[in-house]
Order: C-alpha cells, then sequence, then structure tokens
C-alpha cells in the first residue's frame, strides 16, 4: 500500500500527464545529460551518421577558419533558429505557443477574455490531438496565445515554465518539454564552442522562455538569446509611455503584450542591432530563416556557411517530405548546405523515443 509522500508524488504525475492526454511514464534524457555533451576541437561526434556529408562540410569548415587562425575568434560568430533547429517543432506546434495555450488553459491564475481562452481552445484541441490547426487561428497564433504572457513577472514565467518543462512531449514516448532538443545540434553547439566560436540563438519563439528552457541544458547565455519580445513595464505604469515613467519602490517589472514578432527580416535587424557583428555561420529549418540565411552570406568578410535542416523524417519524427523538399530545392538554388534529419542524424533525441501515433 503506498503511503504519504509517495503516494502524492505519483497522484501529481498522474494529472500532469492526464492533462496532456498520457498516462506513460516520462524517461526521456535529463536536462543535466544535455548539459554534458562535450564535442572535442576535432569533432568527436556520437549522434552523427559516421558519413554525413552535412557534418563533413561543417567539420572541413571549422578547420579551415580555425587553423591558422582565417576568421579572428571575435568574428567566429553562429546563429542558430530555435523550433525545428535545435529543438522539436512538431511536438505538436511551436514550443512557446504550447506553453501559453497551457497557461491559459491550465492555470487558474491566468486572466484573459473569453475570446483568448476560446482561441487557446481552439488551438489546444488541434494540437492535443495532432490536427491542423486552422488557418484562422495559425495567422494570429503569436498575437492571441501571447495574452497568456501579460501580467506575469520574470520570476513567475520561469517558475510557471519550469513545471512545463517536466510534462510530457505530446506525440513522442520517453520525452518532456525540458529535454525536446536535437542531440545532433546540441553536438553541434558544443563542437563551435570548442572552436571558440561564439553561438547566438535567434528565434521566433518568445525570448523569455526561451532563456528558461535554454538554461542549464545549453551553453548560451541569457545575453545571447534573441527572440520575440513583450513588452516590459512596471506594475503600476498604466498607459503611461516608458519614457515618461519613473519607476517606484513598490513597482514590478511585468511583461505586456507581444511587442515584436522575430521573424525574417526582423531577424537580420535583430543581430545587427543586438550583436553588431555579421555572424559566419546560421543554422535554420525555414522560411522563416532565409533573410538570416542572405544577410550571414551576403558581402561577409570571412569565409561563411549556411545550413538548413530539412524536415525529413517520418519514422522518428513527424516530418513533412513534401516541404523538406522544397526547402532542399531552395537551398540548392542559393548555395545553402542541407541537413537531413532522416540520413545526417543517428538519432533525434535518443533510441527510446517513439512516435505515439
Amino acid at each position: 500500500m503506498l503511503k504519504g509522500k509517495k503516494l502524492a508524488s505519483m497522484l501529481a504525475v498522474t494529472a500532469m500527464l492526464t492533462s496532456f492526454g498520457l498516462t506513460g511514464i516520462v524517461e526521456g534524457a535529463s536536462r543535466a545529460e544535455l548539459a554534458a555533451i562535450h564535442v572535442n576541437q576535432s569533432g568527436n561526434f556520437q549522434y552523427w551518421n559516421e558519413n554525413s556529408p552535412a557534418k563533413k562540410k561543417l567539420v572541413a569548415y571549422v578547420q579551415k577558419v580555425t587553423n591558422p587562425n582565417f576568421i579572428p575568434a571575435e568574428h567566429r560568430l553562429a546563429v542558430f533558429d530555435m523550433d525545428g533547429t535545435l529543438l522539436g517543432e512538431r511536438t505538436p506546434s511551436y514550443t512557446d505557443g504550447v506553453f501559453y495555450a497551457d497557461r491559459v488553459l491550465h492555470d487558474p491564475n491566468c486572466k484573459v477574455s473569453d475570446e483568448d481562452k476560446k482561441f487557446a481552445q481552439i488551438y489546444w484541441d488541434a494540437i492535443s490531438q495532432r490536427k491542423p490547426v486552422p488557418p484562422e487561428i495559425e495567422k494570429n497564433l503569436y498575437h492571441n496565445l501571447y495574452a497568456g504572457l501579460a501580467g506575469m513577472t520574470p520570476q513567475s514565467l520561469d517558475a510557471y515554465a519550469q513545471g512545463f518543462m517536466k510534462k510530457p512531449v505530446i506525440g513522442l514516448t520517453n520525452l518532456t518539454y525540458g529535454e525536446a532538443f536535437y542531440l545532433p545540434m546540441v553536438e553541434v553547439i558544443s563542437y563551435l564552442e570548442a572552436n571558440d566560436f561564439t553561438c547566438y540563438i535567434v528565434s521566433a519563439s518568445d525570448r523569455p522562455l526561451v532563456r528558461t528552457l535554454v538554461h542549464g541544458a545549453l551553453p548560451i547565455a541569457p545575453n545571447q538569446v534573441i527572440g520575440s519580445d513583450p513588452q516590459i513595464i512596471a506594475s503600476h505604469q498604466g498607459q503611461t509611455s516608458g519614457g515618461s515613467y519613473q519607476m517606484t519602490q513598490e513597482d514590478t517589472i511585468q511583461y505586456g503584450e507581444l511587442d515584436r514578432v522575430n521573424e525574417k527580416m526582423n531577424k537580420v535587424s535583430s543581430i545587427v542591432r543586438e550583436i553588431g557583428i555579421q555572424p559566419v555561420l546560421a543554422f535554420g529549418n525555414s522560411s522563416g530563416d532565409y533573410s538570416m540565411f542572405r544577410y550571414t552570406l551576403k558581402d561577409n568578410p570571412y569565409k561563411a556557411e549556411v545550413f538548413n535542416i530539412l524536415c525529413d523524417d517520418t519514422q522518428r519524427e513527424y516530418g513533412r517530405p513534401e516541404r523538406a523538399e522544397r526547402d532542399k530545392k531552395t537551398s540548392a538554388e542559393n548555395g545553402w548546405n542541407t541537413i537531413s534529419m532522416k540520413n545526417d542524424w543517428k538519432t533525434i533525441y535518443g533510441d527510446n523515443v517513439k512516435k505515439t501515433n
């Protein structure tokens, strides 16, 4: 017979799994294990297929620009998209979308309009059943779902995200949202760091959430994360502009409505504004990254490369072969390298992670 803390713990886990429509035990790789992934300067990759053309191209590039010191270390800058590049994009939707829908629908402290709650419910019903998100919902996803962000403090967002990261990924076994990073790409970041590259995440996902997701799993500092930005206001500021309002001792810092979506050309302007150095490497997976790709290669004084990840694996992931073929064609037309999830990667999340349908 179960007693006390053990029973309470099991009930809590059961409740968590039930809210996601799952009843299995989550046994994915820990975030500490992600953080411990290490690739040396020579490139002793473990999660890439030995004869991967993409891996060989990356290693050859790094060797060329670091020996001799062809690119000074201060210009060895690599930028990475996040969803679909570093972690699952089809899990079953953008991570920040799942996060904010979860909060709107399941957090009693979240106060939003009936319209925003209805929007979140339609979205949740689709993703929880792995059905296509209705086009009118997908079109307004950033602005409507981010109602779940308004009023949160940096501390409360981080606390809620810590709980969210322990929830199981919809559609994949043995994996939580805090563990859903692509193991081969974690190796890429480790390899570049070993060769004195500075890695930035440049994502369309919400910046405060991305910082929490990354912290403790990847060697990316908070100031190396760029994403979509909410307004940042003082709790008593009201409608007064930030250029006029003076923060008081009684104020707390809160997030307001979504201020800027960091996609397409906005990714380029973010890099120019916040980093001030043109990257020499860019990794992405969609048309939202094309501007970043072109900026990386455009009139770069140093040798630069772009790697476009193809979502072509339908056995270990929810790949989209038609989109993968389209991206492959676009990459060939623009001189971008491609990474095949199906053919280049020995594993994606680990061999114990399986599709549920």
